[in-house]
């Protein structure tokens, strides 16, 4: 056959002109399909192993569908381009489309308060940490737009639900449980329009608005006003993971010894959930530029980017972020749940869609979909060059800035390390809330640096604080702290039992050795390392900061990028320690 190669495309030009021109676009699925720098992106799936599907549109036509890899290991079926896969969070912008479509019907305003709908919601608070870091008193009303751009402040449910010991796809979770949950939570992460975490709880209460304003079970509403009018014939919701799925991919985590099923057994959709093909999800994409589902303006509010309350901006719409790929801009968003990978991106300049679905948690579906459309932009896509540094910092600089810091208002700590290349900002001991992990500083002044990749701008004050700045706006403040180095009498300070009726769970805080550890149920041990004075990393827990009123320990905190300040309280009952 053959050798066809995908180089750049331009949607004015004609197809026949392109051809001639030597700008190859391929409209013929079955010659893109065999086309070897496209295999090569997913050259490690094979008949051994799961893998994934791919599509690519472009004008609005299909020009790429093909499937790597195996749908089921135990049963020797192959992964087609009509396999069905689960999308993780690509699944959040159908359930922002659903709550806008009952606006546009006027059965709801997204600056509806959502008590409106559902009034067994507590009243919430920001945290007491957040409270003390200068965010002020009661929250503002918690409204549906909050949720569908994770400016809610709701703390991610399926987070506290893990730090009680049951992480999702350990129990069947249902929507039940997670309005059990948020009605046990005492406190927000910040108020609402405030500042950006992400969270899946916005996105499962918005499904359940869905329901309790249209009449109609949130997958029958979304199946008649979304799916079947695009054609989106594949595509359903896992509202029963029970129910049984023809041509459904099986899910698999890739271990050390293998590849292990790993499926999303749980009730919970809205945050994610849906089980679609590649095809689906092109033709939804496409809705975009030729509205079938709403119109113009409806698909111009769903991308339009967010805002914070003091009207400063951030990248993410109603479920889709705007962003800018190697200087081409970009809307897309991401997905994970179980062993399922999702990647689902728009190129609206170049009118040019990419969807990538894998059934491995090794598959990295957006790696894999940015290197597919590479192939498709071609030369339109390039990287943009990093600021030059325009000062050099002396010894003296690097030894005043390099160091240890702590958030001032989550605790979540950062380091600035000193190597051969200058200073580089790393990732604290919890995840998720230092978007400018790993990467290098580059210095325009001894005080002021900035990093390239994520446009942040930090200046520190030379006296042990500093302040982040990102490119929308939104400012970070840390002060820099001494690395802890506890004795064990210290840490035996600590032990006891600590209980959170937010999360419904008490962690036993005890002496091994000369460590620390939190024990958990229901039979997990987790060693605490320590950070900085009474705050300690811990697997699989994230920050654990102990509280202390006048100099006595009182109750702990659990800090996490979707959970800022999970209070415990001490029990004043003795706990003896395993040594």
């Amino acid at each position: 056959m053959r050798k066809v190669t995908i180089r750049q495309f331009n949607r004015a030009i004609p197809f026949a002109t392109s051809v001639a021109m030597g700008l190859v676009l391929v409209s013929r699925p079955s010659a893109v399909d065999s086309d070897p720098p496209v295999d090569k992106v997913f050259a490690k799936w094979t008949t051994t192993t799961p893998g994934c599907a791919v599509g690519v549109a472009v004008d609005g036509k299909p020009a790429l569908t093909k499937a790597y890899g195996m749908a089921d290991l135990e049963h020797d079926v192959k992964n087609t381009p009509d396999t069905i896969f689960e999308a993780g969070s690509v699944s959040k912008q159908f359930t922002a489309a659903a709550v806008l479509l009952l606006a546009k019907d006027g059965k709801l305003s997204l600056d509806d308060p959502v008590k409106k709908y559902i009034p067994e919601l507590p009243d919430l608070p920001p945290s007491p940490g957040t409270r003390a870091s200068g965010f002020g008193g009661q929250a503002a009303p918690l409204l549906i737009r909050h949720m569908l751009n994770h400016t809610s402040g709701l703390r991610d449910w399926g987070s506290v639900a893990a730090v009680a010991g049951w992480p999702r796809t350990t129990r069947v979770h249902t929507h039940a449980h997670v309005l059990e949950i948020v009605n046990h939570q005492r406190a927000l992460n910040f108020p609402p329009g405030t500042r950006w975490s992400y969270s899946n709880t916005g996105f499962n209460l918005a499904a359940i608005i869905v329901s309790r304003v249209s009449g109609m079970p949130f997958a029958d509403f979304t199946r008649t006003r979304i799916f079947e009018p695009l054609g989106m014939t594949h595509t359903s919701w896992r509202d029963d993971h029970t129910r049984i799925v023809k041509n459904r991919a099986i899910a698999y985590d890739d271990t050390r010894d293998g590849f292990h099923t790993d499926m999303p057994f749980e009730k919970v959709y809205g945050n994610g959930g849906l089980l679609t093909t590649v095809g689906d999800l092109l033709k939804w994409n496409e809705n975009f530029v030729t509205p079938t589902v709403g119109d113009a303006s409806f698909v111009a509010a769903q991308q339009q980017p967010g805002a914070f309350s003091d009207g400063r901006a951030h990248d993410y719409a109603l479920g889709l972020y705007n962003r800018t790929y190697k200087g081409v801009r970009q809307v897309d968003h991401s997905g994970s749940t179980a062993g399922y990978r999702a990647d689902l991106a728009r190129y609206p300049d170049q009118h040019l869609s990419v969807a990538v679905l894998c059934n491995v948690s090794s598959g990295n579906a957006t790696q894999a979909g940015r290197a597919v459309a590479d192939l498709y932009l071609g030369d339109r896509a390039k990287a943009p060059a990093p600021p030059a540094a325009t000062y050099t910092l002396t010894a003296a600089d690097l030894d005043r800035t390099a160091g240890l810091y702590r958030h001032t208002t989550t605790g979540v700590p950062l380091t600035v390390s000193r190597g051969a290349d200058g200073l580089r900002v790393e990732r604290g001991q919890s995840d998720g809330l230092n978007p400018a992990a790993g990467q290098p500083l580059i210095a325009m002044s001894a005080s002021r640096l900035v990093t390239a990749a994520t446009r942040q701008t930090w200046e520190f004050d030379g006296r042990g604080g500093a302040r982040m700045t990102d490119a929308f706006g939104r400012v970070d403040t840390y002060d820099r702290v001494p690395a802890a180095k506890p004795t064990v009498d210290e840490l035996k300070d600590l032990a006891g039992a600590y209980v959170s009726d937010e999360a419904e769970t008490t962690l036993i805080a005890g002496i091994d050795g000369d460590s620390l550890v939190i024990r958990r149920r229901p039979d997990t041990t987790l060693k605490l390392t320590p950070v900085y004075a009474d705050a300690f990393s811990a697997p699989q827990l994230g920050l654990v900061i102990f509280r202390r009123a006048s100099g006595r320990v009182t109750g702990l905190s659990v800090v996490q990028d979707r959970v800022w300040d999970l209070r415990f309280a001490r029990q004043m009952t003795p706990v003896k320690s395993s040594q």
